[in-house]
């Protein structure tokens, strides 16, 4: 089986979930949804191209291995947005604020963010489908979009060094090892082994991942399956999590 596995690494991620009023939660870890953006930002795939966007999320199955979830860290946010007006269209937040102060509305909301999180992601192509992994892997090298870690304002911190391997299981793909994020020269110790619990989420057949003896596979529903993007609609799938204590 072929794999594209990359890293993800940056001083702030935000990885959306359901937003109700002002709040504006974080998950732990990227889903499915917000690995599909990435993908589709370094393609070069707009928004409101939903048929290439739906080709995209049917071609590939995707799998995280999380190392740190980073530290959890609050934004109270303020921006002053428009009064809804059917005969104006804004394209840019230049025009948004360019209409007369009067007019300008004050919205509060919470910002969740997750600040130093490690994560090694694993992309394949979904069965009856085939992926050009070579190009994806391109595309991510050069990216024709700007990657970001969920939010623009969470940019990467590190080079994604997407590699293409084959291996016999996801577990194994997962567990690559990529050079050190450590500043110090004289630890030649990769990143890898720094974590003591180590997090797998992926979706599909259920026995990918190998748990050892006291470690349970869950299966939770997520709601992160991409609908029609223009609209915010989300579907629910199966997701498969198991964490692995390091001795």
């Amino acid at each position: 089986m072929q794999y594209l596995v990359f890293r993800l690494y940056g001083p702030m991620a935000s990885w959306g979930e359901a937003a109700v009023g002002g709040d504006r939660p974080t998950a732990q870890y990227p889903g499915r949804a917000a690995i599909l953006g990435l993908l589709a930002a370094a393609m070069g795939i707009k928004r409101d191209e939903q048929d290439q966007l739906s080709r995209l999320a049917s071609s590939v199955q995707i799998a995280v291995k999380q190392y740190s979830a980073g530290v959890l860290m609050r934004d109270y946010h303020t921006a002053q947005v428009p009064s809804h007006d059917k005969k104006i269209q804004h394209r840019h937040r230049k025009s948004e604020l360019s209409v007369h102060e009067s007019k300008l509305n004050t919205v509060l909301s919470s910002r969740d963010y997750r600040c130093d999180g490690v994560w090694v992601v694993a992309i394949s192509s979904a069965l009856g489908h085939e992926m050009d992994l070579q190009s994806l892997s391109d595309s991510l090298e050069k990216p024709k979009f700007t990657l970001y870690l969920g939010r623009k304002s969470c940019p990467l911190a590190a080079p994604l060094m997407p590699q293409l391997i084959e291996t016999d299981s996801l577990q194994n793909a997962l567990d690559l090892e990529f050079p050190s994020l450590l500043n110090s020269p004289q630890d030649d110790q990769s990143w890898l082994h720094l974590a003591r619990q180590q997090h797998y989420y992926w979706q599909g057949d259920k026995k990918q991942i190998h748990p050892p003896s006291k470690s349970v596979v869950r299966t939770l529903q997520r709601w992160d399956e991409p609908g029609n993007r223009m609209k915010w609609q989300f579907n629910s799938r199966d997701e498969h999590q198991i964490t692995i204590n390091k001795e």
